[in-house]
């Protein structure tokens, strides 16, 4: 049978298409290797088909010569505008003496139509030209990993063709949804999860999240147990943005802020992080690797926020004065952290996102799409391993109290005392704390001797030396902030709580630096 087709070498496409692919941003990286393998070897492109449907090719072919019509542009124009008032079949119905008058008889209408490929592989002209939303070439062209055979490369032969460049700037390939065996979904073998299952039982976001949280370049599993602890992980984030606007109910950023250089330790260092970590994000999203972002976030709300920065601040939030420098700092460092996060989230939990960006104190624009990356995070000033040094020793001290508490020793890690008995830089970082080493390991006391001193029952940790003592307090409990202190009970105007919590009632409020 006769056929139509696209030489690859006569005009030298194939040569063209190669420098084009390689203009491109593939990701990931290897989808630039295949493509450029497939274009290589390819034969000419056969573009027609014998079918009773499709998008024909339009031409009338001279009975003898097989020549097309020497005036095939002006006869292709009038059978589009056919089609575009009648219809596809406007073309297949047409009767050739109504263009060709008495040419007809010694000319035949091609009845072949044109191969899918070409079909979607003009988009770059047929969709990206005629919207003046959109431009050519395209940012982005995203579809599955048998694409480079395809869609993808029908649109660089045609745009390179037609325009001497590719379609697109950048590629991006990912795999195919297979269920928990790691076999392709499809109805006859009954594993397919439905989208729409999941989105009535589990929400849109939890759907989203479970896409942006694998890593699309192999094959993407998903099952039943898989969307659950996508579930669990959704929760966890979406739990840390309500504790923080739980606890900036009352907060107004007009004039509550505290200025990034009156902050508190803690919470300068908090920010510093989250600074890198948005730094992070962003780049994550701009080269598309979205497992990434889920899983930095993951980390930040669960271990960061959740495990160390808001389980240290509750003391403050709940036990200072209201309107005091320490609470105000951690309002500060909340609403800072609550209005990043959110610009983070909104691209793959949208839903969530809007729900956060109408309940953050101040003013804001309508929608969180309506803006950009947050810039009011301190960028740190240098490299410091204070905050890093406290943060292993808290995780040793953590150990320890567990000890206690599996043997009933003690209920909370508050019941408890810890003396550290170390030297060198460890030694200076919980020094410079002071008594406020106390809030960050959330006991009731907290004391640092040289490593010289220890006693024999110290307990060696895993950090080179260190040497720890972990026992249960002998002191009364405040019942105020339920820290246990020699003073609960010293004024006898106030007979069950400690001198701390009297002047944050009666006096000045206590003074913090620190944590």
């Amino acid at each position: 049978t006769p056929q139509w087709f696209i030489s690859m070498d006569a005009a030298g496409l194939r040569t063209k298409a190669i420098d084009a692919i390689r203009t491109v941003n593939w990701e990931p990286t290897w989808g630039e290797e295949r493509i450029e393998g497939m274009v290589d070897k390819r034969p000419d492109w056969c573009i027609s088909r014998q079918r009773s449907w499709g998008v024909p090719i339009p031409l009338f072919i001279h009975r003898e010569t097989q020549q097309l019509h020497p005036d095939t542009s002006r006869l292709l124009e009038q059978v589009a505008l056919r089609i575009e008032e009648e219809g596809i079949d406007a073309w297949f119905e047409l009767d050739p003496k109504t263009l060709l008058g008495a040419e007809a008889d010694h000319y035949s209408k091609v009845t072949d139509i044109l191969d899918v490929w070409f079909d979607s592989g003009v988009t770059h002209s047929t969709v990206l030209k005629h919207d003046s939303r959109l431009r050519f070439p395209a940012d982005l062209y995203l579809e599955g990993s048998d694409q480079h055979r395809g869609w993808f490369q029908s649109s660089l032969l045609t745009s390179v063709a037609m325009n001497d460049v590719a379609p697109f700037r950048n590629v991006l390939t990912h795999g195919f949804a297979v269920d928990a065996k790691g076999m392709k979904m499809s109805k006859s073998r009954g594993n397919v999860v439905a989208p729409q299952k999941i989105m009535k039982t589990l929400g849109g976001d939890v759907l989203r999240l479970w896409v942006a949280a694998t890593d699309y370049r192999a094959e993407m599993n998903v099952s039943d147990e898989i969307l659950r602890r996508m579930a669990d992980a959704y929760r966890r984030i979406r739990n840390t943005a309500r504790y923080l606007l739980a606890n900036l109910n009352e907060f107004q950023p007009e004039s509550d802020v505290v200025e990034s250089a009156d902050l508190l330790s803690l919470d300068r260092w908090i920010l510093e992080q989250t600074y890198q970590l948005q730094q992070e994000i962003t780049a994550a999203y701009r080269s598309y690797q979205f497992h990434q972002i889920y899983q930095k976030l993951h980390h930040y709300c669960v271990v960061t926020m959740g495990g160390f920065y808001l389980d240290i601040i509750k003391d403050r939030m709940y036990t200072c004065r209201p309107d005091s420098l320490a609470r105000r700092s951690a309002q500060t460092t909340m609403y800072h952290v609550a209005e990043a996060m959110t610009r983070w989230l909104a691209p793959i939990l949208s839903f969530t996102a809007e729900e956060i960006w109408q309940y953050l104190p101040g003013k804001h624009s309508e929608s969180v799409f309506l803006e950009d990356w947050y810039e009011k995070l301190p960028a740190p000033a240098g490299r410091d391993d204070s905050w890093d040094n406290i943060i292993r020793v808290r995780e040793e001290v953590s150990k320890e109290l567990e000890k206690l508490r599996v043997t009933g020793a003690i209920g909370s890690s508050l019941d408890a005392e810890v003396n550290i008995y170390t030297t060198g830089e460890l030694k200076l970082s919980l020094d410079a704390l002071e008594d406020e080493l106390r809030f960050i390991f959330i006991t009731s006391r907290a004391d640092v001797y040289d490593e010289s001193t220890r006693p024999q029952d110290a307990h060696a940790g895993e950090l080179e030396g260190l040497w720890l003592t972990v026992i249960p307090s002998q002191h009364k409990k405040c019942i105020r902030c339920w820290h246990h202190r020699e003073d609960v009970g010293a004024d006898p105007g106030h007979a069950e709580i400690c001198s701390r919590c009297i002047d944050n009632i009666d006096g000045d409020g206590e003074v913090r630096r620190y944590g």
